[in-house]
């Protein structure tokens, strides 16, 4: 049987294959809304009965009986008499909707709206026109009088609002103005106090020739808000008409780095033209290197780069020439600090590429730089992978370096046995004399991103075993090289370690705001592998580590750390059995900086669970790590100290 969708953005509607479900009368939708607001959690029949009627009837709990009862039918009509719902389930002292995560609209639409941040700006604008396409009306629309709906309602069309003038402010920096002109005009006329929108229909019709509307425009909103808000124009909306009055350059359509990057990179290979014609070679290696320079300025420079990586690899190894190829794959040397790969189907086709190419190399010390490079690059890919081709490749790319005396090729491949330093527990005194050697080989040779680098490998070492003293001084000397060199990404983990500094020593409160505002830093970053999932684990490990319950939301996007959160919901949910299966299906920790974290999330559902052979072989995991802080080696979250586990495991134990 096909499954049942729900609409709550527009009228409420539950659908099977297109076709509408008779949900009868309005508390019956009334009740239906109600379990989507809660996102598959328990809502106790108290409370719908509080909000159903504003003087509950006698028989109000035996009605709302009836209306689940009769929306079961409607949700399940092939269910067995007696047979337990799956859909509209009784649980604790309510009832909750356990529809799946794509099943609901306005779940769509958020979820839409999120991977749009981080996609190609190239890509968003479509992804957001599709998700404001979800909309049929106001949310929740027979309901906009109800206390239950108001303030999801507000949030939903706050959220929509902005994907509004998100997907025109996209297409605004992508020369695409025209396009977001007649949205930003409709968008006006029904919400005419966004004074946001109101600086982008200027903006957008100033780019495309149009300065007369631009300024008649400002000027309609500048008596609009003295008019219906009694307020002045803002100050952005100021800066953009004195802008315009000056014609003042900057207004001109911006470079925006994906954008640039895809027209350099077409230009370059519509030169190189798939041959191997004079000068072509020098052509696609220049524009790696433009690659690798996009790469460092974060956000859609890092996407585009990574973007077009392929694209280079691939039009050079066509060529058939092993070493341009080599050159090619090894010239993207941007420094990389966190141990999972933003694009792992990207990762393995570049370390697929860098393997075929070294057996294709002459056996011989005269590619011995190439075969170097092709090494460091397969260790620095093959990051957060359990296997032991990376860190075989990391040493043999050190002995090369170290043998040629080359300090770039040397920081190459320091970079690559730093990302293999993590496959156990306890490595953050190794890790500490890769950073120490970087800082100092870097800063002897001018090698900027490398000497970042080992700064930021130095602030996680330190962090481990709560030296935050000497993390402190690398914080600080990262941030000083970032203002000074425009590096931007640096401020992200910056911000990051400054919440770990809460964490580790502040209040659960004042720890959760920092995790809060370094969360909101990673929108937009271009860092995909780093964002996903880390604010919710971030959450866990300070809710664990304050001895507080987990308080796992499975709706959340929890990312490749999904395994480890999911059985904390299921124990929650009182589903022990499935928590003890999911519990004993978990891996080993990937080999990454969160390795000990992980560690403990394990140890928690094996504490909790009373599963002793889980709880030995998280005790043997973590025992190299005893002195540290769980997880401060990543720089960026904390579980607390590992000897407290380690004290606790044993105490469950008995040992």
């Amino acid at each position: 049987m096909e499954a049942v969708t729900f609409g709550v953005l527009g009228p409420v509607t539950a659908e099977r294959a297109g076709d509408a479900l008779a949900l009868k009368g309005p508390r019956h939708r009334a009740v239906l809304a109600r379990l989507v607001l809660a996102r598959r959690r328990v809502v106790p029949v108290g409370r719908l009965v509080e909000e159903l009627w504003e003087e509950p009837p006698p028989r109000a709990v035996g009605a709302v009986r009836t209306f689940v009862g009769d929306l079961r039918r409607a949700l399940e009509p092939g269910r067995p008499p007696r047979a337990p719902a799956t859909l509209l389930v009784t649980e604790g002292p309510g009832y909750a909707l356990r529809a799946a995560p794509d099943a609901v609209d306005a779940w769509r639409f958020e979820a839409a709206v999120t991977e749009a941040d981080r996609l190609p700006a190239g890509r968003a604008p479509e992804r957001l026109r599709a998700a404001l396409g979800e909309w049929r009306g106001p949310a929740y629309a027979e309901f906009g009088d109800a206390r239950w709906a108001r303030a999801e309602r507000s949030r939903l069309t706050e959220l929509r609002l902005r994907a509004v003038e998100r997907r025109a402010e996209l297409l605004v920096e992508l020369g695409r103005a025209a396009e977001a002109v007649p949205d930003l005009d409709a968008h006006l006329t029904e919400h005419p106090w966004r004074e946001e929108a109101w600086r982008l229909l200027a903006l957008a019709l100033y780019r495309t020739g149009r300065q007369a509307d631009a300024l008649a425009v400002l000027r309609r909103a500048r008596a609009l808000l003295a008019e219906r808000l009694g307020v002045d124009p803002g100050p952005r909306l100021r800066r953009l008409e004195a802008g315009i009055l000056a014609q003042d350059p900057g207004l001109d359509p911006p470079g925006e780095p994906a954008e640039a990057a895809a027209r350099l990179w077409a230009r370059a290979t519509e030169a190189y033209d798939r041959t191997v014609a004079a000068g072509a070679q020098a052509r696609l290696e220049s524009t790696v290197g433009l690659l690798r320079t996009l790469a460092v300025t974060g956000g859609g420079g890092l996407e585009a780069a990574r973007e077009h990586r392929t694209t280079a690899v691939a039009a050079a190894e066509e060529t058939g020439d092993a070493e341009l190829t080599a050159r090619v794959i090894g010239a993207y040397d941007v420094p990389a600090n966190w141990t999972r790969s933003d694009d792992p189907v990207t990762a393995r086709r570049i370390v697929a590429a860098a393997e075929r190419t070294l057996a294709a190399l002459p056996d011989d010390t005269t590619a011995d730089a190439a075969r170097c490079r092709l090494l460091a690059t397969v260790a620095l890919e093959s990051r957060g992978v359990r296997s032991p081709r990376g860190p075989r490749a990391a040493a043999e790319a050190e002995r090369i370096a170290r043998r040629l005396d080359d300090p770039a090729l040397l920081a190459f491949a320091l970079n690559g046995v730093f990302m293999q330093s993590c496959t156990t527990a306890g490595l953050a005194s190794r890790r500490d004399a890769i950073g120490a050697e970087l800082v100092a080989l870097a800063a002897r040779h001018g090698l900027v991103n490398h000497e970042i680098l080992g700064h930021l490998i130095r602030l996680q070492a330190r962090a481990a075993p709560a030296d935050f003293t000497g993390a402190d001084e690398h914080a600080a000397a990262v941030d000083r090289l970032a203002a000074r060199h425009e590096r931007p990404l640096v401020a992200v983990f910056t911000a990051w370690y400054r919440a770990l500094r809460e964490a580790a020593g502040s209040t659960y409160d004042s720890a959760e705001r920092a995790y809060r505002a370094a969360a909101a830093r990673l929108a937009g970053a271009g860092m995909p592998g780093l964002e996903r999932g880390l604010p919710p684990l971030a959450l866990l490990g300070l809710r664990l580590a304050h001895g507080r319950p987990a308080d796992v939301d499975p709706d959340t996007d929890w990312g490749p750390y999904r395994p480890w959160a999911e059985p904390f919901a299921l124990l929650a949910a009182g589903r022990d059995t499935e928590a003890r299966t999911a519990l004993a299906a978990l891996p080993e920790p990937p080999p990454d900086l969160l390795y000990e974290a992980l560690c403990c999330a394990e140890a928690a559902l094996a504490l909790a669970l009373g599963d002793r052979t889980a709880l030995e072989r998280t005790y043997a995991r973590l025992l190299p790590a005893s002195g540290e802080l769980a997880g401060a080696g990543s720089g960026l979250l904390t579980f607390g100290p590992v000897d407290d586990w380690l004290a606790a495991i044993r105490r469950t134990l008995g040992s």
